[in-house]
């Protein structure tokens, strides 16, 4: 497959940042508007969006830059060999910008101002706990699928980002840069700014720990052996 060049695939990283941090403070705004203070049914609506919009731009973006949307994969990729690492910082500032440019553009759509520090308190270390197994768990959805069924990962990455909403404490960020964007909303998403380095440590240690293990568990250019039978129809 023909690999795009370098600013086609920036732009697909900034502009499905972007789609993704609207998306994510968007239906929380929302949701928290509607569901008249029941927040159990706030985040659960906020994780449904968030799920069916990560299945969109994965598919929309997938097939020009990765859809990487998150330096914690972006990272991973290329320690695996999957994209060269010149490309790692034009990658991560896309991601950068485009997490907070969705921020903005969510926040200006329900009239609120465009930035506010949030005030949401989310520490401890429960709370990095969570976020080292959200993002452990992402990542080892993205290798474990990636490399069998690439068509089903946007599927199983949704789906598995919905589920961690759920069962972890932080109700998974799993992104240094959604963490980051994330502290300038004091809205349903948003995190206050002096927990964002505790997040980001234990995002990047998790997905450090998942693409050991599957370097391990299921190496990349390893393959299917090929049945006899059809070695012999050849």
């Amino acid at each position: 497959m023909r690999v795009a060049a370098l600013p086609r695939r920036v732009a697909a990283e900034a502009v499905g940042t972007a789609f993704l941090l609207a998306t994510v403070v968007g239906s929380g705004i929302m949701a928290e508007r509607l569901c008249g203070g029941n927040v159990g049914l706030a985040l659960l609506c906020n994780a449904l969006a968030t799920g069916g919009g990560l299945v969109a731009l994965i598919l929309t973006f997938g097939s020009v830059s990765g859809a990487h949307f998150n330096p914690a994969v972006t990272l991973a990729d290329a320690t695996e060999g999957g994209m060269s690492w010149r490309d790692v910082p034009w990658y991560v500032a896309a991601q950068l910008v485009g997490a907070v440019v969705g921020v903005a553009v969510a926040d200006l759509m329900f009239e609120l101002p465009a930035f506010t520090l949030s005030t949401h308190a989310r520490t401890g270390a429960a709370q990095w706990l969570a976020e080292f197994v959200a993002t452990f768990g992402l990542l080892a959805t993205i290798c474990g699928v990636s490399r069998r069924t690439p068509a089903a990962t946007p599927f199983a990455v949704a789906a598995y980002i919905v589920a961690a909403y759920w069962f972890t404490a932080s109700t998974s960020f799993a992104n240094p840069a959604v963490t980051l964007a994330r502290a300038l909303t004091d809205t349903f998403a948003g995190i206050r700014p002096v927990d964002v380095p505790g997040f980001v440590l234990a995002q990047l240690a998790g997905a450090a720990a998942a693409t050991l293990l599957f370097r391990w568990l299921v190496p990349g250019q390893e393959t299917e052996p090929v049945p006899t039978s059809e070695r012999s129809a050849s």
